[in-house]
């Protein structure tokens, strides 16, 4: 469960305003990466015992949990890198980009960061890496829903737009139907095409 252990050190070492971030859709085949930026104020409001790992939540409760979180948070934000982005750039460049566009566009600037994975150099400013930091961190696991709320939507929109690979269910990740309709249809342009599994279907006698 989290809390805010790691906050609470951070403001003892003289800190004034900790975000915690995170990103969601490293691992989709197809979609952009999103990133997103939380400043909770710390204390023990009733809601804040339903905030955990967006991965454990339902679907209905991350977009309730959402909606409060962005209530309540003395700051937040999210930086999107779309698909092509991420072919350009690699993986690692592109998370670091949408985290530090999160960042940067936030109301209140961050003078430290609570961070889930990935290290965000260009930043400048100190930073702790949190292993499974989105179930053990407040501020990193409203970060998580936050993006993965985001996310989500604009997977469930592409879905409207693109119905034939389920990204509705799937929000770009490689799941049996997404697999079989890359082999049938090939990719569409929100499709990773530095990604193996869509540059082999790229190479198939598929006619797009």
């Amino acid at each position: 469960m989290p809390d805010f252990k790691f906050e609470t050190v951070a403001i003892k070492a003289g800190y004034n305003v900790i975000a915690g971030l995170d990103e969601v859709g490293r691992g989709c085949l197809a979609g952009p990466l999103v990133a997103a930026s939380v400043v909770l104020p710390i204390g023990t409001p009733k809601w804040i015992a339903e905030i955990d790992d967006s991965k454990k939540l339902s679907a209905k409760s991350r977009s309730k949990m959402s909606d409060i979180i962005k209530n309540y948070a003395t700051a937040w934000s999210v930086g999107v890198v779309q698909a092509y982005q991420v072919d350009d750039l690699g993986l690692t460049k592109a998370t670091e980009l949408a985290m530090k566009q999160s960042l940067d566009s936030m109301s209140e600037s961050a003078d430290y960061l609570l961070i889930d994975y990935v290290p965000i150099q260009s930043w400048g400013k100190p930073f702790k890496i949190i292993k499974q930091g989105d179930s053990k961190s407040f501020t990193i696991a409203a970060a998580s829903i936050i993006a993965k709320v985001y996310r989500d939507d604009i997977m469930i929109g592409m879905d409207i737009r693109y119905p034939q690979y389920g990204f509705a269910s799937n929000k770009g990740y490689g799941t049996k139907k997404h697999m079989d309709s890359l082999s049938i249809y090939g990719p569409c342009d929100i499709h990773r095409r530095s990604f193996s599994p869509v540059y082999n279907s790229l190479k198939s006698d598929v006619i797009k």
